[in-house]
């Protein structure tokens, strides 16, 4: 039940933040519709944080406690976390080709981002290769604390030094209050789709430990 509300409210607000996006939002004055990317691209990043707290916060919790459902929120959480940090670092580059005139650049900001995605691709490379759950869980925990670590100072990277990367304009005063609007929206819409397929892939998880155990289960009788 909660799974289909979930999914009818990422349709409704999807549907309404496209709108905002590309027919409401009024063009930006310097880069022109190109900034529309802004309002994937900004939720993308955050979500990309989120994902590093939740990993972070489950694996401390998983070497606190010793449960193996906090294992499974870590596991969905780094999953989730190389989606959008993806998904963040590729709709940075298509903004930044036509403003920018490159691609990539290797300052603060973007390095730091590529390095959140390799922590969360360490993660489940490890999570891949060890057998033992417990193991993997344990060993796990050690990425997980890494990527909530480089999350402070990937935020902070643009104001410490001196980056290709834009100064922030969300606390920085520098949006229109359209601008403001479409934002809000889709901070919205991307909350709910990530509350959605976080929501999703843990009742996977559920599953697959189901049929590890039943296998598991097999192999012991015969």
């Amino acid at each position: 039940m909660r799974s289909k509300i979930l999914g009818i409210l990422v349709l409704v607000l999807m549907i309404a933040n496209l709108y905002m996006i590309f027919i409401f939002a009024p063009n930006e004055a310097t880069m022109g519709v190109i900034q529309r990317i802004f309002y994937f691209h900004l939720p993308f990043g955050i979500s990309s944080y989120l994902s590093a707290y939740l990993l972070g916060f489950a694996s401390v919790m998983y070497l606190i406690k010793h449960d193996l459902k906090w294992d499974r929120l870590g596991a969905s959480a780094g999953e989730m976390g190389i989606l959008f940090t993806s998904m963040s670092i590729m709709s940075g580059a298509l903004w930044a080709k036509p403003v920018w005139g490159i691609w990539w650049t290797w300052d603060a900001r973007l390095t730091l981002q590529f390095l959140l995605g390799l922590i969360f691709l360490s993660y489940l490379m490890l999570r891949a290769y060890l057998p033992e759950r417990e193991k993997k869980a344990a060993l796990g925990g050690v990425f997980g604390v890494l990527a909530m670590v480089d999350v402070p100072f990937n935020y902070l990277s643009i104001r410490w030094w001196r980056t290709q990367h834009p100064q922030p304009v969300i606390l920085g005063g520098g949006l229109d209050s359209d601008m403001w609007r479409v934002m809000i929206v889709s901070f919205c819409a991307f909350a709910v789709l990530y509350a959605y397929l976080l929501d999703r892939r843990m009742a996977i998880a559920r599953v697959e430990e189901e049929v590890e155990y039943l296998e598991h289960a097999i192999l012991a009788h015969d």
